[in-house]
């Protein structure tokens, strides 16, 4: 019961028409066009095959974007001799934000805040380090003219800074930031970076480069490819005429260093109103981030809808009854055509072709000295019966006689 079952489930796959129907002159066009669509699905199912291949190893490395850090720098301030009239405490505020957005027109950054786009993330989360340094003169404010920011897992994210300090004097602000780059940039050394035309690149990037370089070149030896063949310009930056393949890595990551961080330069007078709508000044700087939307959507197209899947094999069931079902529509008319040929002759044959299936199923009958008999005549015990001896005298002496 359980064989029947499987049986049961079993799906057709074979879809190919039989080799009579596409060598019918009725059905030459049609018959065309169908192995013209096979061929087609064979082609774009090795094609899809391939590019899901393709998109698994990219995802293994984690797609990257550059992105444009936007920050804003602006100051309000309280008890200024302008504000209250009277010479009292003066207070200065220097406060920061920041927000990432999509490199391109307005457009696209609308379209990356739809349903494709995650949560925005916190501006502390972009920063490695960052440190703010007031330009004052220490005799007067003495207090703590830099200010540290260390980010991290012990920190909470934040949206911005706000920095406290008192004062009423002109004031120049330097900010100085070290961005937090996925994959970690490096900066390449002056000799390194003139030959690759590169100035800041990941570990894997800068050595991908210089492979690069090496390939257009032609410096990788003819006879060992594990070797490479130094020329003018890389002999002066690693100082090896032949340079073997696997210390490559090593001696680009010797010409990498940490990159330079981001200078920022603001300055205000507290002691001045500032306009009424003023605008709080921004900078725009580059970051490499994980582009978790690109890995979304690579996601996507690896793993099949199982709707789809299911709609798909569907389909493919029923093309491939539909390709049987011709096949035994052929064996049919065949099977008439030749009884309507010669009715008579048909029926000879059919019947010697059942007297055959019948004689090997059965074990009995002539078919080429392997029916049942003959095989009893082989066995040893036959001719132990008591009748074979007597058989045996009357044949020789017919022979005898024949003489």
């Amino acid at each position: 019961m359980d064989g029947h079952k499987a049986a049961k489930r079993r799906k057709l796959t074979d879809k190919s028409l039989p080799n009579v129907i596409l060598q019918n002159p009725d059905f030459a066009e049609d018959s065309q066009m169908y192995q013209s669509l096979l061929d087609m699905e064979r082609k774009l199912d090795w094609t899809m095959a391939r590019k899901r291949i393709e998109i698994q190893d990219t995802m293994s490395r984690t797609p990257t974007a550059t992105r444009t850090l936007r920050l804003f720098v602006s100051h309000t301030v309280s008890g200024q001799s302008w504000q209250t009239g009277t010479e009292g405490r003066k207070y200065g505020l220097i406060q920061r934000q920041a927000r990432a957005f999509q490199l391109g027109s307005s457009k696209l950054r609308q379209t990356v805040r739809g349903k494709d786009k995650g949560p925005p993330r916190k501006f502390s989360t972009f920063i490695k380090r960052m440190m703010v340094e007031f330009d004052r003169d220490t005799n007067l404010y003495p207090e703590n003219n830099i200010w540290p920011r260390a980010t991290g897992h012990q920190n909470p994210p934040l949206d911005g800074f706000t920095i406290r300090r008192t004062g009423d004097a002109p004031t120049s602000v330097r900010i100085v930031m070290y961005l937090d780059h996925y994959p970690e940039q490096y900066r390449l050394s002056p000799d390194l970076s003139n030959v690759l035309g590169i100035k800041e690149e990941s570990r894997l990037g800068a050595v991908q480069a210089v492979w690069n370089y090496i390939k257009i070149q032609g410096l990788q030896d003819k006879g060992d490819k594990r070797l490479i063949r130094a020329d003018d310009r890389l002999r002066g930056i690693f100082g090896m005429d032949t340079i073997p393949f696997q210390k490559l890595p090593e001696l680009v990551t010797r010409h990498l260093a940490p990159p330079e961080p981001i200078l920022l330069h603001y300055s205000f007078d507290p002691s001045v109103p500032p306009p009424e709508q003023e605008r709080p000044s921004a900078w725009d700087v580059e970051i490499k981030l994980e582009d978790a939307v690109l890995k979304t959507r690579m996601g996507a197209m690896v793993h099949t809808n199982k709707e789809t899947a299911q709609a798909l094999s569907k389909m493919d069931e029923e093309i491939a009854i539909l390709a049987q079902s011709l096949h035994n529509s052929h064996l049919k008319r065949t099977f008439l055509q030749s009884f309507a040929n010669d009715p008579a002759q048909f029926i000879q044959t059919w019947i010697d072709s059942q007297s055959r299936d019948l004689e090997s199923v059965l074990g009995a009958g002539q078919s080429e000295g392997l029916t049942l008999r003959q095989e009893e005549l082989r066995r040893s015990e036959f001719f132990r019966l008591p009748w074979v001896e007597e058989a045996v005298s009357i044949q020789e002496g017919l022979r005898l006689a024949s003489k």
